[in-house]
């Protein structure tokens, strides 16, 4: 990210994408695919080495995102179908999601407003500010690697709070 910043001449508007950059820039989010890695900061990084202006390669990080949402979302809508209607209920996960579109959709639109004025540099600090957190979390024992849902599912959360801690004990 410091580098596209930096580097990046980011004059180029949305209308001048062309089939090139969005290859190249489609074939960068696959670095995410490294643990720790934004694929939305990979993809903007991308856009703006590619000069495409802040905003544009921001609204090009979101649109990409788009299909790998909608069916990783469909996808776990099916495989859970029987969970979701015998344990929460159908209702509250459509009113969830609703809820999470709009959500979703205010906070692109603040981060759009954002970043025409600001450098993207800041959300390098807050990754860092989280990764620092997250490695006091784990040296402490506040937060474990949960070795047996890690083994057995590759959608589980990576870290888990202990259960001394969740239980409120020292």
């Amino acid at each position: 990210m410091w580098i596209a910043e930096r580097v990046g001449k980011r004059d180029r508007p949305e209308s001048s994408l062309n089939l090139k950059d969005a290859v190249i820039i489609g074939l960068v989010q696959c670095v995410a695919l490294i643990p720790g890695v934004s694929r939305s900061g990979a993809t903007i990084s991308a856009g703006m080495l590619r000069d495409l202006d802040r905003v544009a390669a921001t609204r090009l990080a979101f649109f990409l995102a788009i299909p790998a949402l909608v069916a990783a979302g469909a996808y776990e809508a099916i495989k859970e179908a029987s969970v979701i209607s015998t344990g929460v209920g159908r209702l509250p996960t459509v009113l969830a999601t609703g809820v999470s579109f709009v959500v979703g959709h205010a906070s692109i639109a603040w981060l759009l407003r954002f970043v025409a004025k600001h450098s993207i540099t800041v959300f390098i600090w807050y990754r860092v500010a989280l990764a620092a957190v997250i490695a006091v979390l784990l040296g402490t024992g506040d937060a474990e690697p949960d070795v047996d849902t890690i083994e057995h599912s590759a959608n589980a959360s990576p870290c888990r709070l202990s259960a001394a801690k969740a239980d409120g004990e020292s």
